[in-house]
């Protein structure tokens, strides 16, 4: 299949999708313990980025996916370390006998898509190559639904995806994570950002609520607040979880944008 070029409106896609990406309620749980298990391991994924120039939130979103954050598995599909891959692409890596190590592999996976530190790294770029790394089927021939391999467990997909190559289910859901949703669980927890996301200039004045250090059992003020964390998403690099809690995450995110924390924040005096 043709590959698609990462345009100035493709671009414009992957950026509004991710801004606009709210992770499903029932899935909150199970995501924040994938996001705590890379988080974890990030150092053997910061290893491997030494070596491949690729970074390492690219490398371990597509591990979860590719393997389930096994490293006892070829990172180009999940075929199992102890010999060359079988499914697509198969007879990897080359060269050295099996078994393979881990980042061996990785570092095979990652040369064999192109990627290195001179892939374009930004957040659409980001995007783009992990709907690249599994194909662009979707966007090709299924547009109504945008793959689940970026954007399961979250508002942008509902049901439909190829169940085997080349069949395709409009009633199937996909049960795995999408790689969007924990680059978007990262950003939210602070574990990453964006060189390229900077905030923009304040234009309309926000909704402000006073910090609190435990949730508010006020439904008026999680109304407030949940306004308020749906304003500050709307600035580029800013990504707080909309749970109508006004602490910590979101009182930084409101300085970030304003310069200032909020009411009652104890960091406002340090």
């Amino acid at each position: 299949m043709a590959t698609i070029a990462l345009t100035d409106a493709l671009r414009r896609d992957y950026e509004s999708l991710f801004n606009s990406c709210v992770i499903s309620a029932a899935r909150a749980a199970e995501v924040d313990g994938l996001v705590r298990t890379l988080v974890r391991n990030q150092p053997r994924y910061e290893a491997a980025s030494a070596i491949s120039g690729v970074p390492w939130h690219f490398i371990a979103v597509i591990h979860n996916m590719e393997c389930g954050q096994r490293f006892d598995c070829h990172l180009h599909n999940g075929d199992p370390l102890s010999a060359r891959t079988t499914h697509v692409p198969a007879g990897r890596p080359r060269g050295s006998p099996p078994p393979f190590t881990w980042e061996d592999s990785a570092a095979d996976a990652l040369a064999v898509k192109g990627l290195g530190a001179a892939t374009d790294w930004s957040l659409a770029g980001l995007l783009y190559q992990a709907e690249r790394y599994n194909g662009f089927g979707y966007r090709s021939y299924h547009p109504q639904v945008p793959t689940p391999y970026l954007w399961s467990f979250s508002n942008h997909y509902v049901r439909g995806k190829y169940v085997a190559d080349g069949t395709w289910s409009d009633t199937a859901v996909s049960r795995q994570c999408g790689v969007a949703v924990l680059l978007r669980r990262l950003a939210e927890t602070g574990a990453i950002g964006f060189a390229d996301q900077l905030a923009r200039t304040v234009s309309d004045g926000p909704l402000i609520v006073r910090y609190a250090a435990r949730k508010p059992t006020d439904p008026a003020v999680t109304a407030q607040a949940d306004a308020l964390q749906r304003w500050l998403n709307t600035y580029a690099g800013v990504f707080v979880k909309l749970d109508g809690y006004p602490g910590k995450r979101t009182s930084a995110a409101f300085r970030a944008v304003t310069g200032h924390y909020l009411p009652g924040d104890p960091r406002s005096a340090a």
